[in-house]
């Protein structure tokens, strides 16, 4: 009976999905693999851990090497000074009394060295990259992204490939029925109901009505004068818009048959490519009504309806007519073609439901129809974008290739005059796979550059493209590809992709467990979307970079020098951590939220070697450091007299501040936050201000840096080693700060090609610069902040992480 049959099948289902799902077995017998391990190391290459994150961390590193190295130089410059100077030049015994002086000498030395160290040390980076990432993210959900995994909105930006659905994603995901080959005539639009057969109209609308999941329906529409809704399966909702159309009523059909008195359903998969439905007749016969892909329908066909309603034979060169006279027109204009046939058993003896091969031949076809899915008017232009932006956009659907070359003509993804390919999921294996039937990465790296359309695709084909393209090493950098999927089957391909999209209305929870962002609106356009707020956020980590390494060499060198030359830092420990919160905290705050814009998508994506630093952005750091050092230095030599004041060198330990030392460090926090304003543009571009209002963030926090630094230095006092300035004084510190931005725009003049001697910084780690004995055979994500760390942390962390993987 039915009941037995429906979850034989269910499971066959299960089994099949569960095949794609079952890619990692989970390790049993740990300790016989460990031995094994020993013996014979597997290279295995590892997943990188965002490429952002491991660029950043090694730049940190290098600066933090470089800061604890000045610190340590400076102490030691001091107390030796301060030593030679006091007993060896001076000649002054040690005497008891004066030891706590002595001491608080040291105690001075040992601060201005900590506030080096301090000042030195990048600590707003990881602050930078997590606020970068958090805002992003949080924006992001207003362009219908709803990110799962932070480093994924990153890894977007540098998107070399996007490989995409069809349905829903390119096309707007509701289907109607536009053209029909009814009883030898193909109809160019709906016929009209009294052009049918009643006989030919009963199966049709039975056909439909029965043969398609009862949850598939058409609601009236939520607005007046809008369209219907479309519940369940789209392409059934279409077919039975197609019924209502013929002016027929198919829920009349369904009360009359309801789902308990179905006596077998052969349910729609990716391989079966059909649905089918038998019921049992009042004689005990048994009728089977079909639909599925017309090709694969039709080559099951023997016999047709002709004009009368009756069946005449339907032979191999028949059927080729068809396919030639109805089918291909149909797919050349971008339709989906779906055939409807039927079948009936005799009474005398059931048949063997089980052997499906058996029950699907020997069928009548009633009809044929074409449904359009129309291209969303928004992703051509959007494809477009992304062909600029340097990304190859391929469509993998599992429509018949006629179809999918027409959407992709719409869409823009395939091109007049270009070169490239179309294929069909088998022809597609044949060319990739050698005998054995295992892909061979020489052969798929001859077909994907070119390759624009999979159709008649199957799930292990989109993983395996993916796969192949990821792997691949031909051109000069490697491939970054995001993946668009919703079906269960998906998931291995979202898994392997960099980034995987899922869909958020139609995709299945499998779908949306294996991605790393998932598409509130199941659109091609937010994708767009997600690669503009991943480049964004490369280029704002970029902005502070440039911002905070121009202060940190400028603030190390002054508190070096001036405390190699004068035994005292110009800028005074409280003052130091005060510019630090600034550059750091405050900066990667303003910097860190800068809106995107549509230039982002005007180049090429940068990949996974290219150093954080440029050397555009090297000639920026370095020539604003030499303007804030000429000036800082002239000020602290030079200043009193320019300003007619007291000097404030060789001060003695607990003298009250000085203006002198006040307008060098007031100076100084000018020209930061000029040069923050500099900061915002990283290739070289003249207008700093640019939409700066768009950041209302930014603006606050430079404002609120300023208000602060006139409340420090007015009524700082004692604490800030700070004394009031008068009005001229603060308009001059105010004029040299502006000074940066004209600084600047001389710096963008200077064409970085002829500065030669100028190095990029911040390359991310090789495969290559790391140990092979480092390399952590079981963990499947290489960290460059643990590979900082000692060893001895890692074993903890990875306990823990194996306990979490195997529960």
């Amino acid at each position: 009976g039915k009941k037995t049959g429906a979850p034989e099948n269910r499971n066959k289902a299960k089994t099949q999905d569960g095949v794609a799902l079952e890619i990692q077995p989970l390790k049993s017998q740990e300790g016989v693999e460990n031995e094994e391990k020993e013996k014979k190391k597997v290279k295995v290459p590892k997943k990188e851990k965002s490429v952002l994150q491991g660029k950043l961390t090694r730049l940190a590193v290098q600066i933090g090497k470089a800061g604890l190295i000045m610190s340590a130089i400076t102490v030691i410059i001091l107390v030796l000074y301060f030593v030679i100077d006091t007993f060896g030049v001076q000649g002054r015994p040690w005497l008891a009394e004066c030891t706590p002086i002595y001491i608080q000498y040291f105690v001075k030395f040992f601060i201005i060295g900590v506030t080096v160290l301090v000042v030195a040390v990048p600590e707003g980076l990881p602050l930078a990259v997590t606020i970068s990432l958090a805002y992003s993210v949080k924006k992001m959900m207003k362009d219908n992204n709803l990110v799962r995994h932070l480093d994924a909105c990153e890894t977007m930006g540098n998107a070399t490939a996007i490989c995409s659905d069809k349905t829903g994603t390119l096309t707007m995901n509701r289907m109607t029925v536009v053209q029909a080959y009814v009883g030898d005539t193909h109809y160019r639009q709906i016929p009209d109901p009294e052009a049918i057969l009643p006989k030919i109209l009963d199966l049709i609308v039975n056909g439909v009505a029965i043969n398609s999941a009862y949850t598939s329906k058409i609601l009236p529409p939520e607005k007046e004068g809008g369209l219907p809704r479309q519940v369940g399966n789209k392409t059934e909702c279409a077919l039975l818009g197609f019924v209502l159309d013929l002016k027929q009523d198919y829920q009349a059909v369904r009360n009359e048959v309801p789902e308990e008195k179905l006596y077998k359903v052969y349910t729609f998969n990716s391989v079966r490519k059909s649905m089918s439905t038998v019921l049992k007749n009042g004689n005990g016969g048994f009728r089977m009504y079909s639909k599925g892909a017309s090709e694969i329908i039709l080559r099951k066909c023997t016999r047709i309806l002709d004009k009368n309603g009756d069946p005449r034979m339907f032979k191999v060169k028949d059927r080729d007519e068809m396919v030639k006279k109805v089918i291909e027109p149909m797919a050349c204009h971008g339709l989906r073609t779906i055939c409807l046939a039927f079948r009936d058993f005799p009474a005398d003896a059931e048949p063997d439901w089980d052997s499906e091969n058996e029950i699907l031949s020997d069928l009548t076809c009633i009809a044929v129809v074409g449904i359009e899915d129309p291209v969303r008017p928004e992703v051509p232009d959007a494809i477009l974008k992304c062909q600029r932006a340097g990304i190859t956009v391929r469509m993998v659907t599992g429509d018949n290739i006629n179809t999918a070359r027409a959407i992709a003509t719409k869409c823009g993804i395939l091109l007049p005059g270009e070169d490239f390919l179309c294929l069909e999921g088998k022809e597609f294996n044949r060319l990739i796979r050698n005998e054995k039937g295992e892909v061979e990465q020489e052969q798929l790296d001859k077909i994907w550059p070119k390759l624009r359309v999979l159709a008649r695709s199957s799930p292990t084909d989109k993983h395996t493209l993916v796969k192949g393209i990821i792997d691949s090493t031909v051109g000069d950098q490697r491939q970054v590809v995001a993946v668009t999927g919703d079906g269960t089957n998906d998931g291995p391909a979202l898994k392997k992709a960099d980034v995987g999209f899922a869909m958020g209305i139609a995709g299945t929870d499998v779908a949306k467990e294996a991605s790393d962002i998932i598409l509130t609106d199941d659109n091609f356009t937010s994708i767009v979307k997600a690669v503009m707020w991943g480049r964004n956020v490369y280029d704002s980590i970029s902005k502070f970079l440039q911002f905070q390494l121009t202060v940190n060499i400028v603030a190390v060198i002054v508190a070096f020098t001036g405390a190699c030359i004068t035994q005292d830092s110009p800028l005074k420990a409280v003052q130091m951590l005060w510019v630090n919160l600034i550059m750091d905290t405050f900066a990667s705050l303003a910097l860190a939220t800068e809106p995107p814009s549509e230039s982002l998508l005007l180049r090429k994506p940068y990949g996974r070697n290219k150093p954080l630093i440029s050397r555009t952005m090297m000639k920026n750091i370095l020539g604003h450091a030499v303007y804030q050092l000429t000036i800082i230095f002239t000020l602290l030599f030079a200043g009193e007299k320019f300003f007619d004041i007291d000097s404030g060198r060789n001060a003695p330990l607990h003298s009250p501040p000085t203006e002198h030392y006040t307008i060098v460090f007031n100076t100084f926090v000018m020209m930061q936050l000029f040069n923050e304003i500099n900061a915002r543009k990283i290739h070289g571009e003249r207008n700093v201000f640019e939409s700066i209002y768009r950041n209302p963030i930014f603006c606050t926090v430079v404002l609120g840096t300023f208000a602060a630094q006139i409340i420090i230095v007015e009524f700082g006092g004692k604490p800030f080693s700070c004394s009031g300035l008068t009005l001229s004084q603060w308009f001059w510190c105010i004029f040299i700060g502006v000074g940066e931005l004209l600084w600047g725009q001389l710096i963008c003049t200077v064409p970085t090609s002829h500065l030669k001697f100028l190095k990029e910084a911040g390359h991310g780690i090789t495969k290559e610069d790391i140990p092979e004995e480092e390399l952590p055979e079981d963990v499947d994500e290489i960290d460059h902040a643990e590979m900082e760390l000692r060893r001895g942390q890692i074993l903890w962390f990875r306990g823990l992480n194996r306990i979490q993987t195997q529960v």
